[in-house]
């Protein structure tokens, strides 16, 4: 055991957990996300982190279900079922009902409905909801068609963080320790020799930007292998991630047809996986949404306007040479047509250069102590609504009158962002010295930003490469 891995175990003795790749290959074959397997893990383990295998395989058994658990035909003989799942609601205002599906085993949408009571009265959601469901089968008189009932719904939150304890321990970390417990948090090994430098390693981390600060729009471009869709698709039930498929409009934002709201307004953040597969339909109509969104974090459709806080992430592969450099210097044209568009482009606030990170191989797999991933991300949604971060690092920074909107907004949302991650406890400017904040948080911030900017000026004459003046006060 290390010493980040004592530190960890005695700082946090209720929300850390100890991984393995043994210990987690007894979810083999079933289909969970991260944040459900350290909650069983760390349900069914003892103080000594043996875990009662028997137990947790009949929690699996009674619990978890696959498409081959016969659901159906269960609640059909009269059976109620309790699963814990992953629960799709949508409206229907055709028929005045809550639908809802649960994809993983098969039940559509026109299969189930939401009991009005429960929907009501348990937390329950339009869009993705995970929790506890308890269903029952319902077989109305007459010629409609039976259906499945969600009878009760407990939302799967085990955890309500104490941030100021989250932030009083973290006065007990070296800023080096403390990347490299982001790491294990990320479930990855912050000492793999894949990890070159900690430069390196806060651009691995920079992925969780959109976990913790809202409306931040970045863009990932990177070889195959290096982990991206799996940060999005696992550590977080607040995230969607969209992976191939046609995208409208109405999917994204607003389905006037239903009104039924679309994937943005129902996340904290999106993510556009393997964006060359993805299908985008009216291309000119999507465009106007996307930078009317991206600039304010509000859309107008028909007579419906509506805010979200949800970022938005485009993760694309991107070909390199023999030197690990992209073969094209037009960075952005590896994206999509729909992306094409600087005045689009404009409004992302940063880019990771994927090149720069490691490749996953099993010396990167986390071996220790890390924090349970349900607790870690429910930390990160917390901080989204935290607006002292951002006062802070507008405090610290000297910002020109003729620096351009655009490229302050970003710097101060990623400043802000790398500011919560790495710097949590800080409550004024005087809780951080000027030498942390300009490495670790102003630095990457307007790197990344100016990343941005010299690629719009090769795309568009209209567009300078030169970069606001920015700097970091002395105080």
């Amino acid at each position: 055991m290390t010493e980040l891995d004592e530190k960890i175990k005695d700082l946090f003795p209720e929300e850390s957990i100890y991984k393995t790749s043994t210990r987690y290959n007894m979810f083999a074959g079933v289909n969970i996300p991260s944040f459900i397997k350290d909650w069983l893990i760390k349900r069914y383990s003892d103080e000594e982190e043996n875990v009662d295998k028997e137990a947790l395989f009949a929690f699996l058994d009674r619990h978890i279900p696959t498409k081959d658990s016969d659901i159906k035909s269960r609640l059909m003989k009269g059976e109620t079922i309790q699963i814990l799942a992953r629960a799709v609601v949508e409206s229907d205002l055709k028929s005045g009902v809550f639908k809802f599906a649960i994809p993983d085993i098969g039940v559509k949408s026109n299969e189930g409905r939401v009991n009005e009571f429960v929907m009501r009265s348990s937390g329950i959601k339009e869009g993705e909801n995970w929790g506890i469901i308890t269903m029952d089968y319902v077989q109305p008189e007459g010629k409609e068609k039976g259906y499945a009932e969600l009878v009760k719904f407990r939302p799967f939150k085990p955890y309500s963080p104490d941030f100021e304890y989250y932030c009083e321990a973290r006065k007990q970390f070296r800023i080096t320790e403390w990347i490299d417990f982001i790491i294990k948090c990320m479930e990855y090994n912050p000492y793999s020799t894949q990890f070159e430098s900690y430069t390196q390693k806060l651009l691995f981390i920079s992925r969780l930007l959109v976990f913790c600060e809202p409306n931040l729009n970045i863009i990932e471009l990177a070889p195959k292998g290096t982990g991206k869709s799996y940060i999005f698709n696992n550590l977080s039930k607040y995230g969607w991630q969209i992976s191939g498929g046609k995208i409208t409009r109405a999917k994204l934002f607003y389905d006037m047809a239903t009104n039924k709201p679309g994937i943005i307004p129902s996340y904290e953040f999106v993510s556009m996986d393997e964006i060359k597969t993805i299908i985008f339909e009216n291309k000119e109509e999507l465009q106007g949404a996307l930078k009317g969104y991206l600039e304010n974090g509000s859309f107008t459709m028909g007579q419906t306007k509506q805010t979200s806080t949800a970022g938005l992430i485009l993760l694309g592969n991107i070909d390199l040479d023999q030197n690990r450099r992209p073969v094209n210097k037009k960075y952005f044209q590896e994206l999509p047509d729909v992306f094409h568009d600087t005045a689009l482009l404009d409004r992302f606030h940063g880019m990771i250069e994927g090149w720069y990170l490691p490749r996953i191989t099993e010396d990167l797999k986390l071996e220790g102590y890390s924090l349970n991933v349900e607790y870690f991300s429910e930390i990160l949604s917390m901080q989204r609504g935290m607006s002292r971060y951002a006062s802070i690092v507008t405090d610290m920074l000297d910002i020109p009158k003729n620096a351009d909107t655009r490229d302050t907004t970003a710097i101060i949302r990623l400043a802000s962002g790398y500011l919560k991650l790495l710097f949590p406890h800080v409550e004024s400017m005087m809780d951080i010295t000027k030498e942390e904040f300009e490495i670790y948080c102003f630095k990457p911030a307007y790197e990344k930003r100016r990343i941005v900017r010299n690629q719009l000026s090769i795309m568009d004459m209209e567009y300078s490469n030169k970069m606001p003046d920015i700097k970091v006060r002395d105080f």
